[in-house]
């Protein structure tokens, strides 16, 4: 699989990050994870499925998928999804997330929500933006949401 930037893809190059950590078994195994996990979405109503896999710091993969809500502020993002399954499991600490979406041939990017809470737990966290073909692009969480309102702007 080609993991270059499509032409459709190029409005995201100033985000891109070239530098890896993880390997390329390792990145294909999150992004797998992640198009499972996107087979398990709720989205009746948009039919726009986001699958999410979280990689925690001792290597284990936390699966999160968007679930909708006919309340439409009440739906939960893939990311969050995943974010919240991980807590639950006791994890706090990420290197890396996955996130898959049909978009054709772009990338689809976390919503600023998703970004907020991300960010909550790593702003060096790698982001692994893919597609249901297995492209993908990298970037990281301070390139997706530079000054970012983190735990340590407040002080305690």
């Amino acid at each position: 699989m080609s993991k270059q930037v499509t032409a459709a893809g190029a409005a995201l190059a100033a985000i891109v990050d070239a530098n890896k950590k993880l390997t390329e078994e390792e990145i294909e195994r999150l992004v797998g994870a992640a198009k499972e996990a996107r087979q398990r979405a709720h989205c009746p109503y948009s039919k726009f499925a986001v699958g999410a896999a979280l990689l925690t710091e001792d290597g284990n993969i936390v699966q999160g998928a968007n679930v909708e809500n006919a309340s439409y502020g009440l739906t939960i993002c893939g990311e969050r999804s995943a974010i919240c399954a991980a807590v639950v499991q006791g994890h706090r600490h990420f290197s890396a997330i996955a996130v898959v979406t049909d978009v054709g041939d772009d990338f689809g990017t976390p919503c600023g929500a998703c970004r907020q809470v991300l960010a909550e737990f790593s702003m060096d966290m790698e982001v692994y933006l893919a597609q249901m073909s297995g492209k993908y692009i990298k970037t990281t969480m301070k390139k997706l949401l530079p000054a970012a309102f983190t735990p340590d702007k407040l002080n305690i």
